[in-house]
């Protein structure tokens, strides 16, 4: 167990304010919140961070769009993610904004701290230049002599930049993860990460940026701006007090390293191979775990503005209330995989895990006590064999929580508190109350049954608060039970003999009718719909032909239907996006010159048309091993080509 002395510093990415975060981005403030309330139930010095990343050129992008300045534009969005964070009851200790004067600051002494000591140094990007597409070549990456990306002629080009020495710490972040195996989890990611970026060599990264101004400058050569990476990593040792110049406050000597950085699996290199090479680099100890979590994907498919049908974590609370939403994000979610959440699950779990399991767990046992002792809920000693079962399922529930949570298997820890209350309800079909209330002889024997439901309650309820905040205080206060801390979990019979419940249970958790639920969602979604304009036809496109081929030629092509499972921006271009396609049981990794019309996260979830058979080839650096295929109309925008009707990932396509 934890004690006073010991802490604990958790972070969460900090989230891009490019929009409203729908419930998969909130997700992760709540997986947080409950690691961090279980830490503080253990008795650990809890410090926990989240926060807002507010440059780049997307914002700049978006506010340009909007008719605000950048900084009026991150505003707003940086008010709607705490306030949804607040929403949701997370108990964060700081919210850090990378446009704080004071991170904007250290950034700038950072920068110039490696740049002294030779880490960052001034160069060129330098090579073959598409200019649509903003980005440089090699002679080996272009196809027929021209653009990899839009087909595009290049010229011969070079841009001014600076650079950080990858390489310098490649073998040194190889030795700490081969010799500290819980530094990324889930395994997984650590191999994806070894064998797909470290092990084939690390290239030297660009740290700045020219062709836009929304960052922080690099204060001794302004018309550079700082790689938002570089920028958006540090709020992790900014946020605690950490001086460049070395008068760093008692805090981060107190907090760092880090005992957790949580984040999505999307952005797992960044924080997994440029972070921990950054802090080397300032010879900062690194963190001791990098958490890799899986998506909340929708169940009925991609989340989409235009269908009105994005979750947001505020509808949710609104139908279901904040722990129940709580509750669904957190159980739902595997360990490893992604999971799914639709608003048929929702209602289907409410139903049966939070409204009958437990809810009515808790009124059964406050309303019998109420009319057969008055409410006063007594240990009568009349103990029996069939306690013994209850009381060792109750006793063993919190070292199972613990040894769940400590290998952050949250789910599974909720299973085991549930398993508490599932086992008082069948105590409750074993001793049934009801037949021994019309017996006087019995009547200890009813007290003591009460009273060991109480009990169980009480404990399962106070295991339950960092995930459940408000519906575990509910449950304790009307039992009218003290608080206890984590250690007396293990103990059975704490709850103070003769104490009083409330006389008017209320109800946890109201179970809900699907069908109203659903009409209700339709109505919400109907409204929220980006209103579809009506076109004019539009005349079609003629292309120049190519030379005919023949049917063998075309048999030669394999072409499958695909599923992205993940997808991610290339470094180092401006144009490409790297997919992981799912295609029946194997997947590939596919780079597609697409990034101006589709951003990483709406491509997740979607079925494309894909090329499996082409030749592996290496666009800007990174492996592509098929092609997703797509249309082009005649201003040169592309539109992905999918199944008109749903089909499965592997699909045939002939």
């Amino acid at each position: 167990m934890g004690n006073s002395k010991e802490k604990y510093y958790i972070t969460t990415a900090i989230t891009y304010t490019s929009g409203k975060p729908h419930i998969g981005n909130t997700y992760e403030i709540i997986l947080a919140d409950s690691i961090a309330r279980f830490k503080r139930q253990q008795g650990y010095d809890v410090f926990f961070q989240t926060g807002t990343d507010e440059h780049g050129q997307k914002i700049e992008l978006k506010a340009e769009e909007a008719g605000v300045t950048p900084k009026e534009f991150v505003d707003g969005v940086a008010g709607e993610i705490r306030r949804i964070w607040d929403l949701m009851n997370t108990s964060y200790d700081k919210f850090i904004r990378t446009t704080d004067a004071e991170h904007e600051k250290q950034v700038q002494k950072i920068f110039k701290k490696l740049y002294d000591q030779g880490d960052i140094y001034k160069g060129y990007y330098e090579g073959l230049y598409c200019t649509p597409c903003e980005a440089f070549f090699t002679e080996s990456q272009l196809v027929d002599g021209k653009c990899p990306d839009c087909g595009r002629p290049v010229q011969p080009a070079k841009e001014e930049a600076y650079f950080f020495r990858m390489s310098k710490y490649a073998d040194r972040l190889i030795r700490h993860i081969n010799e500290h195996p819980e530094f990324i989890q889930p395994v997984s990611r650590k191999n994806e990460m070894m064998n797909n970026f470290l092990l084939p060599g690390l290239q030297d990264l660009c740290v700045s940026r020219t062709s836009f101004k929304w960052g922080i400058p690099v204060d001794f050569d302004p018309k550079h701006v700082i790689y938002v990476w570089l920028d958006a990593l540090t709020n992790y040792i900014t946020g605690i007090g950490y001086d460049c110049d070395g008068g760093c406050t008692e805090q981060f000597k107190k907090d760092w390293p880090a005992d957790l950085h949580l984040i999505g699996k999307d952005i797992i290199r960044f924080h997994t191979i440029y972070w921990p090479i950054f802090l080397m680099a300032l010879d900062l100890p690194l963190p001791k775990q990098i958490f890799g979590h899986p998506w909340l994907l929708q169940g009925d498919g991609k989340m989409s503005k235009s269908k009105g049908n994005v979750l947001y974590a505020d509808d949710l609370a609104d139908f279901f209330g904040v722990d129940a939403v709580r509750y669904f994000v957190l159980h739902e979610m595997p360990f490893e995989n992604d999971g799914v959440i639709s608003w048929e699950l929702m209602v289907e779990r409410l139903n049966s895990d939070l409204a009958n399991t437990l809810g009515n767990l808790v009124n059964r046992t406050i309303s019998m006590s109420n009319k057969y002792f008055d409410g006063i809920v007594k240990d009568a000693g009349a103990s029996e064999p069939v306690d013994e079962e209850l009381k060792s399922v109750i006793l063993e529930a919190s070292k199972k929580v613990a040894d769940k949570m400590d290998g952050l298997r949250v789910a599974d820890a909720i299973t085991e508190i549930f398993a508490i209350f599932k086992r008082c309800n069948k105590y409750i079909d074993e001793t049934e109350p009801w037949i021994l209330a019309k017996d006087e002889a019995k009547k200890d024997r009813l007290a003591t049954v009460l009273y060991n439901l109480v009990e169980g309650i009480c404990i399962g309820a106070t295991l339950l608060e960092p995930f459940m905040p408000a519906a575990s205080g509910k449950i304790l206060s009307q039992l009218n039970a003290p608080a206890r801390t984590f250690d007396d979990l293990d103990t059975f019979g704490t709850y103070p003999s003769g104490t009083k419940v409330i006389e008017k249970p209320e109800i946890l958790f109201a179970r809900l009718d699907l069908k109203e639920v659903m009409e209700k969602v339709e109505a919400m979604q109907a409204a929220n719909a980006a209103p579809q304009e009506e076109k004019p036809e539009e005349p079609g496109i003629d292309i120049e032909p190519k030379e005919e081929i023949s049917y063998d030629d075309f048999m030669k092509m394999q072409f499958q239907v695909g599923e992205i499972i993940a997808c991610e921006e290339v470094p180092k271009s401006k144009k490409l996006l790297c997919s992981q396609v799912r295609i029946g049981s194997q997947v590939k990794q596919i780079v597609s010159g697409i990034k101006a019309y589709y951003k990483p996260e709406e491509m997740v979830g979607k079925k494309v048309m894909v090329l499996v058979n082409l030749k592996p080839a290496k666009l800007a650096g990174v492996l592509s091993e098929g092609m997703i295929l797509c249309a082009e109309d005649a201003d040169g925008k592309l539109a992905i080509v999918a199944p008109e009707k749903p089909m499965p990932s592997g699909a045939k396509i002939s």
